[in-house]
């Protein structure tokens, strides 16, 4: 076949922009411009070699600083992430039975998920415990059940993550009690202890002490560690649960990168050499759907890590200034609407953490927004990552994506974005003082209520939720815990514990570690292994330490405007505000709602986000304090002369609590007070909570105009 055309006409040519525009303008019929993404991002329609050269002079082999393509030279070609799976439910048996068995299938280190009441420093027979124990993670009381945990399970070959926070000296000491009777040198364990204690005070409120000694209690087991265990990670800076809050991707990568500065200044400040701890600090990330934005953030935080270290701590070691991660694919983003199109999710993002390269990847299972993982979706979740490690090219090559004029220019952006906002915490005296003063808390909270109210509008689609819905779809089977039978085990081996050991012993012991506290001149986590070695208690180690500090309670406010702004004029928001109007004459003042949480959960996004809805729309509105009881929320409830009650229900302590909150208000004879819950409550327990005087359930997906309304036709 021939063809006259000139080979002038089709060999490579260098970019012509204004070729390209006038092509671009000729098929969409206006020139292109930039767009601006929901992370403050902004995207042109096309790259190129230009958009490289502000990275003139940064190098950008991987395993070398700043290690943008990466903390290794060989990558996954020389050894593949390693597959974790977050888990923790019931009793230290069933979790451990769990572990086994994803062991056998090919998962390489462990992952464990403690359930609230010991987040909290709370015995699963303390009454703030009920309606938690085990819920969302498993119940730890002691060395017996973190030795049930692990029985089985030898210690030294084995990596091991805890997700603890709050409770972390009673728990590490735990664990390391165990190894110690397991016969493990501790210099051969390996693994991580979270231990990020700001970002609990940021966004998910697994607190218990105030900042400064709950920051200290961090900095004593980073010198633990640094003395005694040196394969294990003492910190892991966490991202993750910022976004999970509603942070941008920005707010996300700067504020973790703060926090990880902050520890750093402390640990230096008390006299360790910067090279003694930070090889062994990591990091932990979320992993949302925008895959390129997530690849390009992942890059940057390695860059924006080493240029700081070297800029403010001048290390000698490079291990000091590498940047190593763990990420989790995201729980937000998960649906309860076509839960099986999580799947499609999760794979993206587990897909961007390793073209970002990451260290190790948790993949979350698709029923996670109507309760815990099911068997079925936990084996789904696992091979998502063993399919992409085993079926795909991607451990042929060290940072595949590295040269894309992309993602190398979205890296650049978000280093400069970031160095931006640590600029302003810097002002304000770094992050422990801007915590203080709650700003990046609410800079988190009005990003989560922004993107809310797109989402409901139809701005930003969410496929199965707000677009291509469908209806009728019968939902998969879920997980449900007998919360009551664990309860009753783990109160039971309480019981016997205490009636077993030498109580002379732990009073000692726990003595000995008050007067740490108070003195501030040992070791916390030395004095809290001998408090576990004599069969103390998580509850009894957190309490001997409150005796000191104190339980904190944070103050809670709200976003306003976000809505109003967000809706303007539409018609939907006009009439409700009007309908909103009309109450407030017939009830001669503003309809009165409290929202609140009980229990020991404290993540509070959603609370947030229907507080602000409900303030904008106008009714007066009380953010009841985390962490209530049932009959606390009722007593606050006929002392604020509210008409609603709305709780915000995500670990499943609804089914108890709940209904203890109606009962408490029909006690007080105030029936007239409605109760309304939202959240993760699956449908197997909607007609139970409606029979027992719950008025309306808000699943999650819910518009929050819609709340609004279903709660005006309640007070009509």
């Amino acid at each position: 076949m021939s063809d006259d055309r000139n080979a002038s006409d089709v060999r490579p040519q260098r970019f012509d922009e204004s070729a390209w525009q006038a092509l671009f303008r000729s098929e969409l019929g206006h020139p292109a411009a930039s767009k601006l993404s929901r992370h403050g991002l902004e995207f042109d329609a096309v790259y190129s070699a230009k958009d490289l050269e502000p990275l003139a002079g940064v190098d950008t082999t991987p395993g070398l600083h700043p290690f943008t393509r990466g903390p290794y030279a060989s990558m996954y070609t020389g050894r593949a992430w390693t597959t974790r799976q977050y888990a923790g439910f019931s009793t230290a048996e069933e979790t451990n039975a769990f572990f086994k068995a994803s062991l056998a299938r090919g998962q390489r280190g462990l992952s464990v998920a403690f359930d609230l009441p010991t987040h909290r420093g709370y015995d699963s027979d303390h009454a703030r415990a009920m309606g938690d124990v085990g819920k969302a993670g498993v119940a730890i009381d002691s060395v017996l059940d973190m030795a049930r945990l692990f029985e089985g399970i030898d210690l030294s070959t084995t990596s091991v993550s805890m997700t603890m926070n709050g409770a972390v000296l009673p728990i590490m000491a735990a664990y390391l009690v165990v190894a110690e009777e397991q016969g493990c040198e501790r210099s051969r364990l390996s693994g991580t202890i979270q231990n990020d204690i700001l970002k609990e005070f940021m966004v998910r409120n697994t607190y218990i002490y105030p900042p400064r000694p709950s920051l200290r209690i961090g900095l004593d087991v980073v010198e633990y560690a640094a003395r005694h265990l040196p394969r294990f990670n003492p910190i892991s800076v966490s991202g993750y649960h910022l976004q999970e809050a509603g942070a941008t991707l920005v707010h996300e990568l700067a504020y973790t990168i703060g926090n990880g500065l902050e520890y750093v200044k402390g640990a230096v400040a008390r006299g360790l050499d910067v090279d003694e701890f930070a090889p062994r600090l990591s990091f932990f990330f979320g992993i949302g759907t925008e895959l390129f934005s997530e690849v390009a953030k992942l890059r940057a935080a390695r860059r924006l890590w080493a240029e700081l270290m070297q800029e403010r701590f001048q290390p000698r070691s490079p291990a000091s200034c590498r940047l190593r991660m763990h990420c989790q694919t995201s729980g937000v983003s998960l649906t309860a609407q076509q839960p099986l199109n999580n799947i499609v999710r999760t794979t993206i993002e587990a897909l961007a953490a390793l073209l970002g390269g990451t260290q190790s990847l948790h993949t979350n299972s698709f029923d996670e927004a109507l309760a815990l993982p099911s068997d079925q979706a936990a084996r789904v979740a696992l091979n998502t990552q063993l399919i992409l490690q085993h079926e795909t090219d991607l451990t042929n090559v060290v940072d595949p994506l590295g040269g894309s004029y992309l993602i190398e220019s979205l890296t650049q952006q978000f280093v400069v974005r970031a160095r931006e906002l640590l600029s302003e915490i810097d002002a304000l005296g770094g992050m422990v003082n801007a915590i203080e003063r709650g700003v990046p808390e609410l800079a988190i909270a009005r990003a989560a209520t922004e993107r809310q109210v797109r989402v409901d509008r139809g701005i930003d689609t969410v496929v199965g939720v707000n677009a291509f819905t469908s209806e009728g779809e019968a939902p998969p089977e879920v997980r449900v815990i007998d919360h009551e039978q664990v309860w009753r085990v783990q109160a039971e081996r309480l019981k016997v514990l205490r009636a077993s050991r030498s109580s002379a012993r732990v009073s000692e012991a726990l003595e000995h570690l008050t007067q740490t506290a108070r003195n501030g001149d040992a070791n916390l986590l030395e004095a809290a292994v001998e408090c576990m070695r004599a069969r103390a208690t998580v509850g009894e180690v957190s309490l001997a330490l409150e005796s000191v500090w104190g339980r904190y309670s944070a103050e809670r406010g709200s976003i306003v405007g976000v809505f109003n702004r967000g809706y303007g004029d539409t018609q939907r928001w006009l009439q409700l505000r009007e309908r909103v109007n009309g109450l407030r004459q017939r009830l001669g003042r503003n309809p009165r709602i409290l929202i609140a949480k009980v229990g020991q959960d404290g993540h509070d996004r959603g609370a947030k986000v229907v507080a602000a809805g409900f303030a904008d729309a106008g009714f007066d509105v009380d953010l009841a304090p985390l962490f209530q009881s049932p009959g606390e929320v009722a007593r606050a409830a006929i002392d604020h002369d509210v008409h609603v009650v709305g709780i915000s229900s995500l670990a499943g302590a609804h089914r108890t609590l709940i209904p203890e909150l109606v009962a408490a208000l029909a006690n007080e004879g105030a029936q007239h007070i409605h109760v309304v819950c939202g959240g993760i409550v699956p449908g197997v327990d909607h007609d139970k909570l409606l029979e027992q005087g719950v008025r309306r359930i808000f699943t999650p997906g819910t518009p929050v105009v819609e709340c609004i309304e279903q709660v005006i036709e309640l007070l009509q």
